[in-house]
């Protein structure tokens, strides 16, 4: 088990090293930023990574504080759920009423690699590749679809 320091270094160590990961990525290259995260110009949301030692989730989120917005914004998402799935051979895992650790609801869509844990360094090769090519055509379907769901 880590120490409180220690899980904020490896998490602080895991983070940069993606980071170098992905500047090397071929397909990667050449990008202004190299995730769009918080940025997607879509009011309530956002494209995520969610790390644990359970695995890893690529994820659009849904985080309207309005729950009426939200189911509005996911019915919107659900339109182009083809788009969105486009790439992704097993489709997406589509949570309407996701809660978060911290008890609030949101909507996500998301796709999610088991069976890898965050605190065995070994297994952050596995992390990194499939973190940076899940999200990379996640990001590239959405913002195909993007300027169609804005509000």
């Amino acid at each position: 088990m880590y120490s409180k320091d220690e899980l904020k270094k490896l998490k602080i160590e895991f983070w940069e090293s993606f980071s170098a990961y992905c500047e090397v990525q071929p397909y990667l290259c050449g990008r202004h930023k190299i995730w769009t995260m918080y940025n997607t110009k879509v009011k309530g949301v956002e494209l995520k990574f969610d790390v644990s030692r359970d695995g890893v989730a690529v994820v659009l989120e849904v985080n309207h504080r309005q729950e009426e917005r939200r189911l509005e914004m996911y019915e919107k998402l659900t339109w182009y759920k083809e788009n969105l799935e486009k790439d992704f051979p097993d489709g997406l895992t589509w949570d309407v009423c996701y809660t978060r650790e911290k008890g609030n609801q949101v909507a996500r869509i998301y796709c999610r690699k088991t069976g890898i844990d965050f605190h065995r360094r070994a297994d952050w090769g596995e992390f990194f590749s499939y973190m940076a090519r899940q999200m990379f055509l996640l990001e590239r379907n959405f913002m195909k679809i993007a300027a169609y769901v804005r509000e």
